[in-house]
């Protein structure tokens, strides 16, 4: 029977990859490809055929499985005494997504603790004795002024929900570490070598210095780049390293 994926909003390859992984409640460690890989065409086929524009880094990811489905159909040979195993054709695939489900995890816990924090404030301390042993005071005024007062603060609390549901739909907008990957890598088919200032002229904000130093971080790890920093605090070059040249 195909398993029928409902149509939704998946932050990026992994995201949907570790959603139908859960829900056939397969092993991250004995993945069945060729079900995870008819599921996730079946996806993107549904997407298409709702007019959903279906990213580059799905496509990209598309292929790597298609890739992966294809060796695992080769007969396996047997290794002789003394050598190494064959490489499950899976492992690369399988460290990825334990890698992105931990950050995944991560991420939510400081979503969690910003959430409790945001509703923890503090002041300095301030004399009260001015205001001690001083007589009851009865508040007094007319219907109207407290009718004022009440409409004025529901008028706030509506500006306020107003501005957390504004700040979600940015929180969601924020791109995702596999898209920044990606755009970096575009960078580098045109250019050798880029400055780390240069990656993120365009937008200086803490998150976008963060998601670019995180992403540079999985580059190194793929022996996609290279990093040079001369000084300490110094601009960082970092160098595209050319096929054939990682292996020296």
């Amino acid at each position: 029977m195909v398993y029928k994926v409902k149509l939704q909003a998946f932050e990026g390859p992994f995201d949907l990859l570790v959603y139908l992984i859960e829900q056939n409640r397969m092993s991250v460690y004995d993945i069945k490809v060729s079900e995870i890989t008819a599921q996730y065409m079946e996806y993107i086929r549904e997407a298409k055929t709702h007019d959903v524009e279906v990213a580059q880094e799905f496509m990209v990811m598309a292929a790597e499985l298609i890739e992966i489905k294809s060796r695992m159909l080769l007969p396996q040979e047997n290794a002789t005494p003394g050598e190494e195993e064959p490489e499950d054709p899976r492992s690369r695939l399988v460290a990825r997504i334990l890698e992105y489900k931990q950050f995944k995890e991560m991420a939510e816990f400081l979503k969690e603790q910003k959430e409790i924090t945001s509703h923890i404030h503090s002041k300095p301390a301030e004399d009260l004795s001015p205001y001690m042993g001083e007589p009851e005071e009865i508040l007094s005024g007319s219907l109207e002024s407290f009718a004022a007062a009440f409409m004025a603060f529901l008028h706030r609390k509506q500006r306020l929900e107003e501005m957390h549901r504004t700040y979600e739909r940015i929180e969601r907008a924020r791109m995702s570490m596999e898209t920044r990957v990606m755009q970096m890598t575009e960078f580098f088919r045109t250019r050798k070598t880029m400055k780390f200032s240069e990656m993120i002229k365009d937008d200086d904000s803490p998150f976008n210095r963060v998601i670019t130093f995180m992403s540079l971080l999985e580059l190194l790890k793929q022996h996609a780049v290279k990093a040079e920093q001369k000084k300490r605090y110094g601009d960082i070059t970092v160098t595209r390293i050319e096929q054939g040249e990682a292996n020296d």
